[in-house]
């Protein structure tokens, strides 16, 4: 494998209520390279939770902990909020599912890429706007300048997620985490998507963890997968090698996902076992 950028070992999240414990995260254990890692799972099984955690971003009371958890040597696990600052947005970066809850309504789309810009590298306001039109230009935005005085209403679907991705990545992070990146997209545009970031990721050499609940797109996009139920990982293999995965829960999601080849009489189900999360 190659460099290792994130060390994980035994990470687990709860969140502590009235009615008791809810465990999102138990005994996680994963390496990452400047590579791309693919987390597939159902809703609920913690993959959103696992990589907002890795970013100090669990909200209370939720409570965070593990043996290691390492960024290129860095002790997470120890950052004070400073700390935290000073690599969310310019060594580690997340693209949200849906652009039209993460950027500011009130700011235009060159302006929020500008200030990543001017916070993270200091550049001054010339700087970060030559900066934000290139990355625009990057992620395939027709017509950057137009677009730099939009603001995120006036996008597309499509587009509203290249400016993310643009945002993310004009400080030219180390690691991004990409949680459900395609999911509102038609297919064309989560195709376009796709390359976007494969290109990004092979030109600068970045760590990416590609979370989503579509096996088929990470099976063909991937290098890497881990496998989540209730929190766990129920198994990790190759991109390449998922139709020969053991797990029974990997079965069941594989079976369960619809094909234009074969014709099912009825609809595969996931038949859980209990001890799966002992």
């Amino acid at each position: 494998m190659s460099e290792t950028l994130l060390d994980v070992q035994d990470l687990n999240v709860s969140f502590p209520s009235r009615g008791g414990v809810t465990q999102a995260v138990r005994h996680v254990n994963f390496t990452l390279g400047r590579e791309r890692l693919g987390v597939v799972g159902e809703s609920g099984s913690g993959k959103s939770t696992m990589g907002r955690a890795l970013l100090g971003l669990t909200p209370r009371p939720g409570i965070v902990s593990a043996k290691k958890m390492t960024f290129d040597g860095e002790n997470l696990l120890d950052c004070s909020e400073s700390d935290w600052q000073r690599l969310r947005g310019r060594r580690m970066t997340m693209v949200t599912q849906d652009p039209k809850y993460s950027l500011n309504p009130v700011m235009g789309i060159g302006q929020q890429i500008g200030e990543t810009c001017r916070l993270h590298l200091g550049a001054n306001a010339a700087e970060a706007r030559r900066r934000t039109l290139s990355m625009l230009e990057a992620v395939q935005i027709r017509d950057p300048d137009r677009v730099y005085n939009l603001y995120p209403h006036e996008l597309s679907g499509g587009m509203g997620q290249r400016a993310m991705i643009a945002m993310m990545l004009v400080a030219e992070p180390d690691l991004l985490i990409a949680d459900e990146p395609t999911s509102a997209l038609d297919v064309t545009v989560q195709n376009e998507v796709l390359r976007i970031l494969d290109d990004l990721v092979r030109d600068r050499g970045m760590g990416l963890i590609f979370i989503s609940h579509n096996l088929t797109v990470v099976s063909s996009f991937c290098d890497r997968i881990l496998v989540m139920y209730g929190g766990k990982i129920m198994e990790e293999c190759k991109a390449s090698e998922l139709h020969r995965a053991k797990h029974p829960y990997t079965r069941a999601l594989i079976a369960a996902a619809p094909s234009l080849e074969v014709t099912h009489k009825e609809l595969a189900t996931v038949t859980r076992d209990p001890a799966w999360l002992a």
